[in-house]
């Protein structure tokens, strides 16, 4: 049941908070409130509702898909009429939380502080789990690959996309970004031995000053292509100028992303 409380006008935002929040979004329809299920926002918005008695809005830095997660997503509410120090607010709030969404840590900022607008960097990875049998413990936040990757090939593909781009080739049908060019600041493939034998766990790690409707998990498509010998690396280049989608690797599935950091000036 969503709280709800009598409207309340506030002439000026006296306190801003703004939250770092990590969840797992396997069970939730994204970020943002939707009609069709339930979001992250919404379990947060009613938390925050709960204790300051009245409707809360957040914004948040990122709109993550249904099924991506988050280490360090950031969104931001007015924080009047608080009655507990802000510094025992994810203390508080992780009370209220279900236990798949937790509150990190939380800071004071500006009243016209907008975590989307003021963000400069975002950080994603996409894990892939390499063996030849799935590990039900990785599933749940990684792509299992039954074949053995090409971890060079791959880290190769991933210094393409370093720099100012048109990243066309990269954004699913429905984005509604008014400009496809972005600008990656580093890019990366890295892999570790899984315990007890388990094969490899290979990340993919991209920063850049923003992304386009699915483009990091068809980055992370098109770095596996590379992987497996679909593609070479020296083919990125020409799939990025074609601004092409079907040039590009397939779009992964959400549960290999995770929003890692979103940093601002």
């Amino acid at each position: 049941m969503v709280p709800i409380f009598d409207a309340m006008v506030v002439a000026h935002k006296l306190m801003q908070i703004l939250l770092t929040i990590a969840y797992d979004g396997t069970g939730y329809c994204g970020w943002q409130r939707q009609e069709n299920g339930l979001a992250v926002q919404q379990a947060l918005e009613e938390a925050l509702a709960v204790l300051l008695q009245r409707n809360v809005l957040t914004t948040a830095s990122s709109r993550t898909d249904a099924g991506v997660h988050a280490l360090g997503q950031r969104a931001t509410f007015d924080g009047t009429g608080l009655k507990i120090p802000v510094q025992k607010l994810p203390q508080v709030l992780n009370g209220l939380l279900p236990g798949d969404i937790s509150v990190m840590a939380e800071q004071n900022v500006a009243d016209d502080f907008n975590p989307r607008f003021h963000a400069r960097r975002k950080t994603y990875t996409y894990r892939f789990h390499q063996a030849d049998v799935a590990n039900p413990l990785l599933n749940r936040y990684s792509l299992h690959v039954p074949r053995a990757l090409d971890i060079h090939a791959m880290q190769k593909t991933a210094q393409h996309f370093i720099g100012r781009h048109d990243f066309a080739s990269f954004c699913a049908t429905g984005g509604s970004a008014k400009t496809t060019v972005r600008e990656m600041y580093a890019c990366d493939v890295a892999f570790l031995p899984v315990a007890m034998g388990t094969g490899d766990a290979v990340t993919f790690t991209v920063t850049g000053n923003g992304f386009l409707y699915n483009m990091v998990r068809i980055m992370a498509g098109t770095v596996l292509y590379a992987g497996l010998g679909k593609i070479s690396p020296g083919d990125i280049p020409r799939i990025i100028t074609a601004c092409d989608r079907t040039q590009a690797g397939k779009t992964l599935p959400p549960h290999g992303l995770t929003l890692v950091d979103v940093a601002f000036d």
